[in-house]
């Protein structure tokens, strides 16, 4: 049995940042906070297993944390609650029509376009899905999207990058097709990014299509955006283990991933807007070479000499073509170490 005044020494101690203490450390662990404890000179000294056991009983993880964005907006609170009641189907006091829209837009960036050398292997009992972490690069690219945040339909294209010419032909894009070309009026909310920052991307928006209407967020409040929930799901469902697919359908721009995970059977809030490509199949098919005898090309026909040491399958699966997606990573800990 341990003092109440040790068990509370070291619960406080949790609670300061071990910066304050002359840690160089970011962030406790219980067998940090358990060997600070024994050098400080309280006794008995805890272990770390006790010190976890101290800390659960308060549901304290000091090993955690949690992102947090001071308001830097002096009209913070005036240009959120526009947009926040755009949301509840609001303008100035007055609700929306049916002929009225609200669309919340944004880009995604340095969206990196990789091919994996290898093929996942399919889960089996006991054994989890296994994706290897080797690809080759194909250059990133810029996924645009605009999301209709009342009817959950999402108009998206890949550019090369991103910039004012391209959220333009997002725009061109939503714009001429109905209901929004022959809408009242449609709101366009949207962060301060360089593509669409303040009066002079509104007006070009407002001279293109005299129905539009941009309304920006404050800034540093790109959270408050609806699309930015249309992306997180996007990173989930289409993230690592990325299956391989046809260039053409992946590393060209002009390719929506929301229809390309649809087609491989994955969903995404929202039905795809039009001038997006068809999604190819999910798997390419073997090079030619080895497409009868069901094998991997060799090292030396794709990558040039085998080095020693690395494993050799004749009967691995084919080798994908150009697909993009992340590289797989080992899962971060909830608990400390």
């Amino acid at each position: 049995m341990f003092p109440a005044g040790v068990v509370a020494g070291v619960k406080a101690l949790a609670c300061e940042m071990p910066a304050t203490t002359g840690t160089p450390l970011a962030r406790w662990t219980c067998p940090e906070l358990a060997r600070h404890a024994a050098a400080s000179g309280i006794t008995p000294a805890p272990s770390p297993s006790t010190v976890r056991r101290w800390l659960a009983d308060d549901v304290l993880k000091p090993w955690q944390h949690r992102s947090w964005i001071f308001p830097r907006d002096p009209h913070f609170t005036v240009k959120a609650a526009r947009v926040l009641d755009l949301y509840q189907r609001e303008w100035e006091g007055h609700p929306l029509g049916e002929d009225e829209y609200v669309l919340s837009a944004d880009e995604k960036p340095g969206v990196q376009a990789r091919m994996r050398i290898h093929l996942p292997l399919a889960p089996g009992p006991g054994r989890a899905m296994r994706a290897e972490s080797e690809y080759h690069r194909c250059g990133t690219l810029a996924y645009l999207a605009a999301y209709d945040v009342h009817r959950a339909r999402v108009f998206g294209r890949c550019e090369p990058s991103t910039g004012i010419k391209p959220f333009t032909a997002l725009t061109e894009q939503v714009m001429s097709a109905e209901p929004y070309s022959s809408a009242r009026r449609a709101f366009w909310v949207v962060d301060n990014g360089a593509s669409h920052r303040n009066w002079a991307a509104a007006d070009r928006l407002s001279s293109a299509y005299p129905n539009a209407q941009m309304v920006h967020l404050p800034v540093h409040a790109s959270w408050l955006n609806q699309v930015e929930v249309y992306f997180s799901v996007i990173q989930r469902k289409l993230g690592p283990p990325r299956p391989p697919g046809p260039p053409a359908a992946r590393c060209a721009a002009g390719n929506d991933p929301a229809r390309q995970g649809l087609a491989r059977g994955t969903s995404a809030p929202g039905s795809p807007g039009p001038g997006s490509a068809t999604a190819a199949p999910a798997h390419a098919p073997p090079p030619a070479a080895h497409r009868q005898a069901g094998q991997r090309p060799s090292a030396d026909s794709t990558r040039g000499p085998a080095r020693s040491g690395r494993r050799t399958a004749s009967t691995a699966p084919a080798r994908p073509a150009c697909a993009p997606g992340p590289r797989s990573r080992r899962p971060g800990r909830s608990h400390p170490r």
